[in-house]
């Protein structure tokens, strides 16, 4: 089986169409392509789907399930955007659309100074940072896992998106250390909430794609933290232009295979099913 459930369109920040989106998905043999637009409803941004836009990008994409059926399923999913403070419901908010499957996933902090999305430009993040936490990295990193972890615990949705972007600018920034104790104490503590939860964590490869930085979403670390805890693994790429729905999957699955896993979880029909992990170490 090859799918990815984590695509981006013009619907939101994406760079080609549902359309162009499906047809380089059959042409790369994807048998399940599952799109997820960033959404932050009843609220939107610049960069999420604008809240007026929800039922014509559920429409659409259902109607391209339609045209595709019988060559490759397509699913009508949503990047849900957890921000505590709108105490938005996943639930309430979008069960008149009736997704087939969410992504939880924050990429906001905010607190009394403001607010910044920590996988922004590198300039935004630094003055995030420094604006809102007075360049206390360690404080900023400890909120963004806190803030994972009460939707863990408070939202259902399927998969937990790139659970460790915090990390995304950090080469450049350098505002926290990978290998400090309290960092891995937070990767461990998150993966237990994962498992708690009963979601299934992707391997994001978007960041490669975008080159952005030199690693996967979640780090062998983490990974290796989520193996330990019973939590199933699934391939995503978060393509944000069709070129890259299937970016570097190879290495995903290597990793996947180092921390363990011997396969990888798919959704299909409304059920999570498994399937073997194909790489090979030559």
């Amino acid at each position: 089986m090859k799918t990815n459930y984590h695509t981006h369109t013009t619907f939101c920040d994406g760079k080609n169409t549902p359309k162009e989106n499906a047809e380089e998905a059959l042409k790369k043999g994807f048998d399940i392509l599952g799109f997820s637009a960033h959404s932050l409803y009843p609220h939107s941004s610049d960069w999420h789907m604008p809240v007026e836009e929800h039922k014509n990008y559920f429409d659409s994409i259902r109607a391209l399930a339609k045209e595709y059926d019988g060559r490759m399923k397509i699913y009508a999913g949503l990047e849900a955007d957890y921000i505590p403070e709108f105490a938005c419901d996943f639930d309430w908010a979008y069960k008149e659309f009736s997704p087939d499957y969410l992504i939880g996933s924050v990429h906001y902090l905010n607190n009394k100074n403001g607010f910044f999305t920590v996988d922004d430009k590198v300039e935004k993040v630094r003055e995030g940072l420094e604006r809102l936490y007075k360049n206390d990295g360690k404080k900023a990193v400890c909120e963004y896992f806190d803030r994972q972890r009460q939707m863990l615990a408070s939202q259902k949705f399927l998969i937990l998106g790139h659970p460790d972007v915090i990390k995304k600018r950090n080469g450049s920034l350098k505002f926290f250390d990978e290998g400090d104790s309290w960092y891995k104490k937070e990767l461990k503590a998150t993966a237990k909430a994962a498992a708690r939860a009963g979601v299934i964590v992707e391997i994001n490869t978007g960041g490669l794609a975008r080159g952005a930085i030199d690693d996967l979403y979640p780090s062998a670390d983490f990974l290796g933290c989520f193996r330990n805890e019973g939590v199933p693994v699934v391939l995503s790429s978060d393509a944000h232009g069709a070129k890259d729905l299937d970016f570097a999957f190879d290495r995903a699955e290597e990793a996947a295979v180092n921390a363990g896993y011997k396969e990888a979880a798919y959704f299909e029909d409304g059920k999570i099913k498994f399937r073997p992990l194909d790489f090979r170490r030559p």
